[in-house]
């Protein structure tokens, strides 16, 4: 029985990556690197900020000390008037409410620009309370912010379902001995081959797995 589904938040509540690849490869030129936004993803998705910075470091950006606060203004200013919801959420929310299973968000991402990019659709408020970011916990791959979801929701491994769009939720829900969603409408099932997940290209699929919708 599944008591708690738990959310991705950046590729699967909101897409909010097209306008952060650009601001970055944007970002990035100012200070050295050129890289365009789709290598900016190909690189970077799923990960830091702080780790994409060392990264960029290493291949010859001259980022200043204060590039990580530059970069959250940057992105939260872009994010203000919200950015689209992933097709199907929505529904899919009001299934699990109907039928009483908990819902979070585990996010790389900091609390503020998760505020900023959910709260236009009020995904922010329908989440308020269950969102947790690796700023706060061991970011993904480490599985330390599903073990404090489940803590929280008072369920384990076998009652938990987590849908993340990138390897590094992949590999966090693998170590949790979660089950696993790949939302990979972006790229199709090729782009989860190898990784112990169920790959979905339409958020409904969990619900009709769930026996929720036909």
């Amino acid at each position: 029985m599944t008591d708690l589904v738990i959310f991705d938040c950046d590729g699967v509540l909101v897409d909010t990556e097209p306008t952060t690849n650009r601001i970055m490869s944007d970002s990035f030129a100012r200070y050295g690197l050129h890289i365009s936004p789709a290598e900016v993803h190909a690189l970077f998705a799923g990960g830091t900020m702080r780790g994409a910075a060392s990264e960029a470091i290493q291949r010859g950006a001259q980022l200043p000390d204060t590039w990580l606060d530059e970069i959250h203004a940057e992105i939260r200013t872009a994010l203000q008037d919200g950015p689209p919801v992933i097709p199907g959420i929505v529904d899919l929310l009001d299934l699990l409410d109907a039928a009483g299973i908990a819902t979070a968000v585990a996010s790389n991402g900091p609390m503020s620009k998760m505020e900023v990019s959910l709260a236009p659709s009020g995904l922010w408020d329908r989440f308020r309370g269950r969102i947790y970011t690796g700023h706060d916990h061991r970011p993904k791959p480490d599985p330390a912010m599903l073990h404090h979801a489940m803590q929280v929701a008072g369920t384990d491994e076998g009652g938990t379902i987590f849908i993340d769009d990138m390897p590094a939720g992949w590999q966090a829900a693998q170590a949790a001995d979660v089950c696993c969603y790949a939302y990979v409408a972006d790229g199709g099932p090729a782009r989860a081959t190898g990784y112990a997940v169920k790959p979905i290209t339409d958020m409904m699929q969990v619900a009709r797995d769930l026996g929720l919708t036909d």
